[in-house]
C-alpha cells in the first residue's frame, strides 16, 4: 500500500534554522565567534558606506559566570555609524535574506544573512529577544525588542519605544549559547586582525573576564567608498540574462479608471464621449505628443475596437506577438476573448516593441559595463545575431547561445574596478608597522584583474625580523577586510605561500616572517557560506603569485645586504681577536718594545705608519 507523498514549502528562515551549519553556526564555540564577526562587520560596513571613521565597542558577558561552558552569554555591539531608519529595523534584523548588500559592489557581507542568522541562533538556544537601538539623527533613538517568526520569516515586535540621545549609531544585543573558553582565542585574534586590516577604525572589546582590548586608529583617511556597477558580460549566466530581460520589457499598463482619465487628458477628451473611430482619429493627430503608456493603451484599443466605456470593463491577459493574438478578460461576459492583430498595422509595431524589449545592441550598451555601440556591433557579428534582434523574442536555445558568446568574446574591456575599495599601500604599511614593528617591511597593491567577470584587487605585505615573535612563516588572510581564521589549510593564499621556494630568497629555517594577504572583490569565491577560505581560481592564484614574487625579491635584497653586514661584523670580530696577538708576536720577533698601531685596522680606518 503506497502513501501519497506530500509537498510543502518552507521559508528562508526555516531553511537556515534547519541547516545553520551552512552559515557557521555549527556548535557553541563556532557560533559565538561567528556572531561576533557578523555584528562587527555590519558596523564597519555601515560606517564605510557613509565615510565615518568607525568606533566600534563590543562586549561579551556571561549570564551566570559560575556555570561551566558552554553557557549563555550576552553579546553586545554598538557603533557610531549612520543607524537604520525606524521602519527598516524590524525587517533588517527579523527577516532572513533581507538587506542592502545585494548590489554589485565590494562589501564585507554578501548575503544579507549573517547578522540575522546570529539573531536566529540566539533565539533558538535561549528563547530571548534581540534588543536593537538605532538613531539616524543623533537626537531620537528607537529601541526594539523583537523575535523572529521562523515559519513566516517575519519579525515579531515585543516592544518599541523612543528616547532622546546625544549621538547617532546602532546597538545590537543578543543572548546566545556559547563556549568562550574555547572561542576566546579566536575572538581575540579576530579583533586584533580586524584592527590590522582596518587601521582607520577604533575597536574596543570587553571580554567576560573583565579584560579590555582596545585598538585605536593609526590613520585618519578611509578608502574611497565603492560604487554599484552594472554586470560584466563575462560574469553572466542564462538565469541572469532571463532576469535582466524582465527589466528591458516595458510593462503593459493596467487599463483602469485612472489610466482612462490619463488617456482622455492627453487626447484632450476630458469632457467628451466620442465613438471608437473618433477616438482613433484623435489619436493619429496627437500621436507624437503622447506618452509611452498612453500610446500602448491606444494600440490595444485599435485591435479591441472599443470605446472608453467598453475598455473599462476589460483587462489584458496576454499579448502573443509570435501568434499575433491579443487576449483579454471581458468582465461583462465573464470570459476570455482572443482577437487577431494585423502585423501590418501601425499600432502593431508599438505593441511589439513593448513586449519584445530592446534590440541586442541597445541591451548590451545599456545593461552591461564598458560596452559601447561599436563593441556591441562587433559582438553581434561574433555571436551571429542581427544587431536589431529584439531580446524579448529570443528562444531558450538562443539565450544559451547568447550567454556562451558573452562569456567567450575577448574584445570586451576589463571590468570596472570602481566597485572596489582596496585599503591602499600606505594604510596597510602603517597598520603592519604598528602591529609587527619589523626590521623589514614592504607592501604592494596589484592592478585590478577579474575572474568570471568579477573584478578583484590583491594587496599584500611582507614583514621580517624586529619584534615578530613567531618562528616560521605566519600568514594573515583577509578578504574584503574580513580576517579568515578557520579552514586555512585549503585556502588559495596558503597554497601560493607553501608552493614558494623560500630558499631562493635567502629565507631559511624558521624565519620571523609575516605575510598579510588581502583580496577585495565584488564576489569573493568562498568555498562555504561561512566565508573562511577562498577557492583557488586561476586568475586569483596568478595575481597572488605575482604579488608575492614582487615582495620576495625585495626581501631577498634586504637579506643580501643584511648578510653582507653580518659578514662584515664577523670579520671585524675575527680581526679584533687575532690582530692584537699578531701585533704582539711581531713586536717580540722584531725585538721592539712598542707595538704597531693595529686598532685602526680593526675599525677599518686608514692606518698611519709610525716609526718604531
Amino acid at each position: 500500500m503506497s502513501s501519497k507523498e506530500t509537498f510543502t514549502q518552507i521559508s528562508p528562515s526555516e531553511f537556515f534554522y534547519r541547516n545553520r551549519d551552512l552559515a557557521g553556526f555549527s556548535n557553541p564555540t563556532r557560533s559565538l565567534y561567528t556572531a561576533v564577526r557578523e555584528f562587527i562587520e555590519n558596523s564597519l560596513d555601515a560606517c564605510d558606506q557613509k565615510g565615518i571613521l568607525p568606533d566600534v565597542h563590543m562586549s561579551i558577558k556571561a549570564v551566570d559566570a559560575e556555570k561551566p561552558d558552554p553557557k549563555q552569554y550576552i553579546l553586545s555591539v554598538r557603533d557610531n555609524g549612520p543607524g537604520i531608519e525606524s521602519k527598516q529595523v524590524p525587517l533588517a534584523f527579523g527577516t532572513v535574506l533581507y538587506g542592502s548588500k545585494f548590489g554589485l559592489k565590494q562589501a564585507r557581507g554578501m548575503f544579507g544573512l549573517g547578522a540575522t542568522m546570529a539573531i536566529l541562533y540566539g533565539q533558538i538556544t535561549t528563547n530571548k529577544p534581540l534588543i536593537v537601538k538605532s538613531s539616524t539623527d543623533g537626537k531620537i533613538q528607537d529601541e526594539y525588542e523583537m523575535l523572529l517568526d521562523i515559519q513566516k520569516n517575519k519579525p515579531v515586535i515585543l516592544k518599541h519605544e523612543t528616547k532622546e540621545v546625544a549621538k547617532a549609531g546602532l546597538s545590537l544585543s543578543i543572548r546566545l549559547e556559547g563556549d568562550y573558553s574555547k572561542a576566546g582565542s579566536k575572538i581575540r585574534d579576530y579583533v586584533y586582525q580586524t584592527s590590522l586590516i582596518t587601521p582607520y577604525a577604533t575597536i574596543t572589546f570587553d571580554d567576560p573576564k573583565g579584560d579590555r582590548y582596545r585598538y585605536t586608529k593609526v590613520v585618519r583617511t578611509m578608502p574611497p567608498s565603492p560604487t554599484i556597477i552594472r554586470p560584466h558580460p563575462h560574469g553572466i549566466d542564462v538565469e541572469t540574462i532571463r532576469r535582466m530581460l524582465l527589466d528591458t520589457h516595458y510593462q503593459i499598463p493596467a487599463v483602469d479608471d485612472n489610466m482612462i482619465l490619463k488617456v482622455r487628458k492627453e487626447l484632450g477628451l476630458a469632457n467628451k464621449n466620442l465613438s471608437y473611430s473618433e477616438i482613433m482619429d484623435k489619436t493619429q493627430k496627437k500621436w507624437k505628443a503622447l506618452t509611452r503608456p498612453v500610446r500602448t493603451v491606444m494600440a490595444l484599443m485599435s485591435f479591441l475596437k472599443m470605446d472608453f466605456e467598453k475598455l473599462s470593463k476589460t483587462t489584458i491577459e496576454e499579448i502573443d506577438i509570435g501568434n499575433k493574438k491579443l487576449t483579454y478578460w471581458d468582465f461583462g461576459e465573464s470570459q476570455s476573448v482572443s482577437v487577431d492583430m494585423d502585423p501590418e498595422s501601425f499600432y502593431y509595431k508599438q505593441l511589439a516593441s513593448t513586449v519584445q524589449g530592446e534590440t541586442l545592441t541597445s541591451f548590451l550598451s545599456k545593461r552591461f559595463q564598458r560596452v559601447g555601440p561599436t563593441t556591441a556591433l562587433k559582438f553581434a557579428e561574433f555571436a551571429k545575431f542581427k544587431p536589431e534582434h529584439r531580446i524579448g523574442t529570443m528562444t531558450n536555445q538562443e539565450l544559451v547561445k547568447l550567454t556562451d558568446a558573452l562569456q567567450s568574446f575577448d574584445d570586451f574591456m576589463a571590468p570596472d574596478p570602481s566597485c572596489l575599495a582596496p585599503l591602499g599601500e600606505s594604510p596597510l604599511e602603517k597598520g603592519m608597522q604598528r602591529f609587527f614593528e619589523p626590521d623589514f617591511l614592504a607592501v604592494v597593491q596589484r592592478g585590478a584583474s577579474a575572474y568570471s567577470g568579477f573584478p578583484f584587487i590583491i594587496e599584500m605585505g611582507i614583514a621580517y625580523g624586529g619584534k615578530i615573535s613567531s618562528r616560521g612563516i605566519k600568514v594573515y588572510r583577509f578578504a574584503n577586510r574580513i580576517p579568515l581564521l578557520y579552514d586555512e589549510g585549503s585556502d588559495v593564499v596558503l597554497k601560493v605561500v607553501n608552493d614558494t621556494d623560500w630558499s631562493r630568497y635567502k629565507v631559511k629555517g624558521e624565519p620571523p616572517l609575516v605575510i598579510v594577504s588581502h583580496i577585495c572583490s565584488t564576489r569573493i569565491p568562498y568555498k562555504t557560506v561561512g566565508k573562511e577560505n577562498v577557492a583557488d581560481r586561476p586568475e586569483i592564484e596568478r595575481e597572488l603569485k605575482l604579488a608575492l614574487l614582487s615582495l620576495s625579491r625585495k626581501l631577498s635584497s634586504f637579506m643580501s645586504k643584511r648578510g653582507q653586514a653580518e659578514a662584515a661584523i664577523k670579520r671585524k670580530n675575527l680581526y679584533s681577536k687575532y690582530i692584537p696577538l699578531i701585533a704582539q708576536f711581531c713586536t717580540e720577533l722584531a725585538g721592539k718594545k712598542k707595538e704597531p698601531n693595529y686598532k685602526k685596522m680593526i675599525t677599518e680606518e686608514p692606518i698611519v705608519e709610525e716609526k718604531t
